[in-house]
């Protein structure tokens, strides 16, 4: 039955009402520019009538619940649309400092150099026997070389540079993680019995979930969607269990989470590779798995899978880049060494070579070709005085007896090469096979004239057969070998000129005879810049001149980065307008929220009103009792 102590209780519910609509917005305000905060709103309902003779009379206020204006699909699409941004931000940021490394667009770096360097061959045809000219043509060349292995190393060490950045990413991934499972912990103690909703919690939540979206993609899963219809028509959230994976592989289970490994231990280059502890404990490859966030990007730069052999990325923007600039200098390099192993010396002596002297030298990993090449002798006057032809099938080896299918049976055995009758004037006369073996430990190979055809002034030369015009149609065995090399180095790492003729440049030729004048070596290196030959890059081969080569290698770099650039501006606008529609349901309104002020203060004052007229009315039935 109503009462004036009923009346009393109304005025109170509606004052504590009042009260929490209060601290409520002011909890709004307080928090509207904090990172991740969801405004909040006080839902209320009219309490329990209380029925009198006159009918029900009304029982005051009930607070159900402070809840998060929050739309949960909303939310999904703004972490997804985080992880794409973070992903094509960092790409875009990294290929746009790559880009930079390639400045061809502005006529210079290494393109320049290239045409320069085949410029200084061809000055050096028109005066083969100029001092100053092979001065210049040796600084272009090392000028060349400089500028090569420079921007290798810039690639590079960009490359390290991702990789310490993966193993920091990883160890943040992995605290946050470990935060999450203790804040759903948290959420679950707070929110035990279905009386309280863990509101902050909720939000520290959300921004956890979000930055671990950024980092490496991860999607989270809860048990259930609620609507939340009576405080908004797109509110709801998600309830129950929780789980917070990646492609599938969960790293938070409610209150527990599965840590990343990131270890260098297995890669002799210190590339850091990465797994996921399952539920058993064993160490699974998660590389392939991350395909999302700033993680996602790094592998996706840098290169995921690491190869167990060469300890080095078998994929990746940067390392395709290497390999691609690799497989450019070591083509420029062979193919041009085996064009000067046909200017005359009295020695050659290989690279340091790793194979052993009875391998099949087409299966081992130098770049030898079916085919043969010529040595040829020459007199103190230039004249040819010998030759004899070398073939190299699928069977030949570096060593062998006399009449072996060896280079050394081929090159020691009895033939009369002049076809004169005399069997001490041939090329096995003249010229000592040696495989050597180095104090490192390494092997090479060592061809020389002998001493007293030394000393009466021969030379020889290799010169490779070709089976056409083009000079890619050899054996390719000087070039394999780097025997008499202008070249030094195997790839953009170290390539350089020859010592020797960094020492004394006077010593490069331009002729293919021992004689004063004689330019058709440089002519041949002037004509190697139109030739074509095969860049091996993994598992493709390249049929290209050497600037064609090299601009396959800028034209991957810059191709690389204008997509970056195109999706990141695609990945922005989308993300602007998901954030957009995520702000304008969940973010602080200062507008809002003090207009609702006025609304609670206004209703304060009421159901104060409502109190002091109830005391009005005791004092006067008090009165009348006196």
């Amino acid at each position: 039955m109503s009462s004036i102590f009923n009346t009393l209780g109304v005025g109170y519910s509606g004052l504590n009402a009042a009260q929490v609509g209060i601290n409520t917005t002011s909890h709004n305000i307080a928090n509207a520019e904090s990172d991740g905060y969801v405004r909040q709103t006080v839902v209320t309902a009219a309490a329990t009538s209380v029925d009198s003779f006159a009918g029900q009379v009304g029982n005051g206020v009930n607070i159900l619940a402070i809840k998060r204006i929050f739309d949960n699909f909303v939310y999904d699409r703004y972490t997804s649309q985080y992880s794409d941004k973070e992903y094509t931000d960092f790409s875009k940021k990294t290929l746009e400092q790559l880009s930079t490394y390639f400045p061809e667009i502005d006529n210079a770096g290494i393109k320049a150099d290239l045409h320069k360097y085949y410029d200084s061959w061809q000055v050096f045809s028109d005066n083969p026997d100029n001092d100053s000219i092979k001065l210049a043509l040796a600084k272009q060349t090392q000028l060349l070389s400089d500028h090569i292995t420079y921007t290798q190393d810039m690639v590079k060490n960009l490359q390290s540079q991702l990789n310490d950045q993966l193993e920091v990413n990883v160890n943040e991934v992995n605290s946050l993680a470990k935060k999450l499972a203790e804040t759903n912990q948290a959420i679950d103690n707070a929110e035990a019995g279905g009386f309280y909703n863990a509101n902050d919690l909720r939000d520290k939540r959300n921004v956890i979930e979000r930055d671990l979206a950024r980092l490496i993609g991860s999607d989270s899963a809860t048990g259930q969607m609620e609507s939340n219809i009576q405080i908004d028509s797109n509110s709801n959230t998600k309830s129950g269990s929780y789980t917070l994976s990646i492609n599938g592989l969960n790293i938070v289970d409610g209150a527990t989470y599965h840590p990343l490994h990131v270890s260098s231990s297995e890669s002799k280059n210190g590339f850091f590779e990465l797994r996921y502890e399952r539920q058993d404990g064993v160490l699974v490859p998660i590389e392939e798995t991350i395909t999302g966030g700033k993680i996602g990007a790094i592998l996706d730069l840098r290169g995921g899978t690491i190869d167990t052999t060469s300890g080095v990325p078998v994929d990746g923007v940067l390392q395709n880049t290497i390999s691609e600039l690799n497989s450019f200098a070591m083509g420029l390099i062979e193919s041009t060494n085996n064009l000067y192993a046909a200017s005359p010396t009295t020695k050659m002596v290989s690279n340091d070579l790793e194979i052993t002297p009875t391998d099949a030298l087409m299966s081992s990993s130098l770049n030898f070709k079916k085919g043969a090449f010529d040595i040829v002798i020459y007199d103190v006057d230039g004249n040819q005085v010998g030759s004899r032809r070398i073939s190299i099938d699928e069977a030949t080896t570096m060593t062998g007896v006399a009449g072996s299918n060896s280079i050394q049976g081929q090159m020691i055995a009895q033939k009369d090469d002049n076809a004169d009758g005399s069997a001490n004037n041939d090329v096995d006369d003249f010229i000592d096979f040696n495989w050597a073996t180095y104090a490192t430990g390494k092997h090479g190979v060592e061809f020389s004239l002998t001493s007293m055809s030394e000393s009466q002034g021969y030379t020889f030369a290799i010169k490779d057969a070709l089976k056409t015009t083009d000079f890619s149609s050899g054996s390719n065995f000087a070039g394999a070998l780097g025997m008499n090399r202008f070249f030094s180095g195997k790839d953009a790492t170290d390539i350089g000129l020859n010592e020797v003729f960094q020492t004394n440049p006077t010593l490069i030729s331009a002729g293919l005879t021992p004689v004063s004048g004689d330019n058709q070596l440089a002519l041949s290196m002037i004509q190697h810049q139109f030739e074509k030959f095969d860049f091996k890059v993994g598992a493709k081969t390249y049929n290209s001149t050497t600037n064609g080569m090299f601009d396959t290698v800028a034209t991957g770099v810059g191709t690389a980065t204008n997509t970056a650039i195109m999706r990141n501006e695609t990945a922005s606008a989308q993300f602007n307008a998901v954030e957009m529609e995520y702000f304008s349901t969940s973010k602080v309104s200062i507008d809002e929220e003090m207009t609702n002020l006025i609304k609670y203060q206004t209703s304060y004052g009421a159901a104060a009103k409502i109190i002091t007229t109830i005391d009005q009315m005791m004092q006067t039935l008090l009165g009348i009792k006196q």
